[in-house]
């Protein structure tokens, strides 16, 4: 399973760190990503990381988030982080993290694409 923590209430340009663990599986994922959904919204992405046996690596940052979040994994501790600088309220929403044993490569961003997803943690940005 995926498990997101670190979400919570934070006030406007403060900064908090999403992590993901993996538990449970014996694959290793070649692509992970980051989607945030706002109650009665459709599921948008965030940002993702996709790697391939060729060694490249493909991430992909959505324009709404570009320089104020980052995506990192420890593959050692099958973990993924998001990294959430500068917040406003408009980042308000739950936030999931998703897997894949295939390398999407620039299809990372899209979130049909992968087969596991966590349950969420909710991030909300308010004064």
């Amino acid at each position: 399973q995926l498990v997101e923590s670190g979400g919570g209430l934070v006030q406007p340009g403060k900064s908090l760190r999403l992590t993901c663990v993996a538990s449970g599986f014996s694959v290793q994922f070649k692509s992970v990503g980051w989607f945030r959904q706002v109650p009665g919204q459709e599921l948008r992405p965030v940002s993702c990381l996709s790697g391939g046996d060729d060694g490249r690596l493909t991430q992909i940052t959505h324009d709404s988030v570009e320089g104020r979040f980052a995506i990192s994994r420890d593959d050692a501790k099958k973990t993924v982080y998001l990294d959430m600088d500068y917040l406003q309220p408009r980042d308000t929403a739950i936030y999931y993290c998703a897997a894949s044993v295939r390398p999407l490569r620039a299809r990372c961003a899209q979130s049909t694409n992968y087969e596991f997803w966590g349950r969420g943690t909710q991030v909300t940005v308010s004064s």
